[in-house]
């Protein structure tokens, strides 16, 4: 009887000390840990932007008139000097006829004034001889003379006539040029605002028939930078940017201009910084959003903490915590948490890098706590 006693006794204490331990260590805070490690971190500043051509032509016109023919279409290369569309010209030519007709007329009145000048100049060396002779009159000479000056005024008048002409005439050839509506530059139709049989008017602003891309090889993305972020950007930093048509590759890119004009929308100010591009592979259109982050600082090979760890502090009761000064680290010692005090640098949003402070690459850091904080309030009994 003795001995079964002793046994059930024995089996109590061994339950009891189970349930002690399992309860000490239920009562352990228990945290989640990431490692430090060490790689390349750099500090960006993000913004978002528009792809655009670096040298986008509107192509219009000088002239109002029926569009005739068109020759390209959208993604059309075209060349410099190659004819896009063609207005209707029967009417500017026969501009450019009335104009030949009327500097025709002109040279003939000048013939006919050149003749009036020869013949007011017999006269008034006539009635100038006759004067001299006492044969004629002073008041004829005077006629003779004024009718010499007057011819001379109509010779003139013809010439000037004539040059009128001449200029109307190449107004008129100039516009009918202009019926033909060419390429300014080489590259590629981007847009077509018109169609054959569309009547463009062009009495107050001149109407956009095409849009071309100078060159879809180099590309510009214009992004908006707000002002707490542009002085840290410089012209020929690294940019880094995707598009939603490849979410999965990452284009690079340079500043290439910061343009001082701000842009203030409900009072929130941005600036251009616009980004040059290479797209040898044609990827990137016109009109892409782009979202951009800008280098303006990086490192190679640096210890990086979790910024997560950064910001973490232990908030469990009956934890002795070293009184925290500045930034730093919680690791875990002895089961309990320590504080490591850290000098950092530069972040990308995920990893701060490490200056220095007494921890190494490896190290576990204490970056959120897995245990139910026992400071929380309870709910009271309900009444209903």
């Amino acid at each position: 009887m003795k001995k079964i006693i002793i046994g059930i006794l024995v089996i109590i204490v061994i339950v009891v000390a189970a349930f002690i331990l399992m309860w000490s260590k239920n009562t352990e805070p228990k945290f989640r840990t990431e490692k430090v490690i060490r790689g390349d971190i750099a500090s960006t500043v993000t913004a978002t932007g528009t792809m655009n051509a670096v040298t986008t032509v509107l192509v219009g016109t000088q002239v109002s008139g029926t569009i005739k023919n068109i020759y390209v279409d959208f993604n059309f290369p075209v060349k410099r000097g190659q004819l896009l569309a063609q207005i209707d010209s029967a009417i500017f030519e026969a501009q450019v006829e009335q104009a030949k007709a009327n500097m025709l007329s002109a040279k003939a009145n000048l013939e006919k004034a050149e003749a009036s000048l020869v013949d007011a100049k017999r006269t008034m060396d006539r009635n100038r001889e006759l004067f001299s002779r006492n044969l004629s009159a002073r008041s004829d000479l005077d006629t003779a003379e004024t009718n010499y000056d007057l011819a001379k005024t109509q010779v003139n008048a013809a010439k000037a006539q004539i040059a009128q002409s001449e200029a109307a005439l190449k107004v008129a050839e100039t516009n009918l040029r202009y019926t033909r509506i060419l390429s300014p530059v080489d590259g590629i139709v981007v847009s077509r605002n018109v169609d054959v049989g569309q009547t463009v008017a062009a009495s107050f602003q001149t109407p956009t028939l095409f849009t071309i891309a100078q060159d879809l090889t180099k590309m510009q993305i214009d992004t908006n930078v707000d002002e707490a972020d542009i002085g840290n950007i410089k012209v020929g930093y690294d940019v880094e940017f995707t598009v939603d048509a490849y979410p999965e590759f990452t284009f690079k890119g340079k500043v290439s201009q910061i343009r001082i004009a701000p842009i203030n929308v409900q009072n929130v100010v941005t600036y251009d910084v616009v980004v040059r591009v290479d797209n040898p592979d044609l990827k990137l259109n016109p009109g892409m959003t782009a979202n951009v982050s800008i280098i303006v600082a990086s490192r190679k090979d640096a210890l990086k903490v979790p910024n997560a760890a950064l910001r973490f502090t232990p908030a469990e009761k009956g934890i002795a915590k070293t009184e925290k000064k500045g930034s730093g680290v919680w690791l875990i010692e002895n089961s309990k948490p320590k504080f490591i005090k850290l000098t950092t640098g530069m972040s990308d949003g995920n990893y701060t890098q490490l200056i220095s402070g007494n921890i190494k690459e490896g190290d576990e850091v204490i970056v959120e706590s897995l245990t139910k904080s026992k400071t929380q309030p309870q709910q009271g009994p309900r009444f209903f």
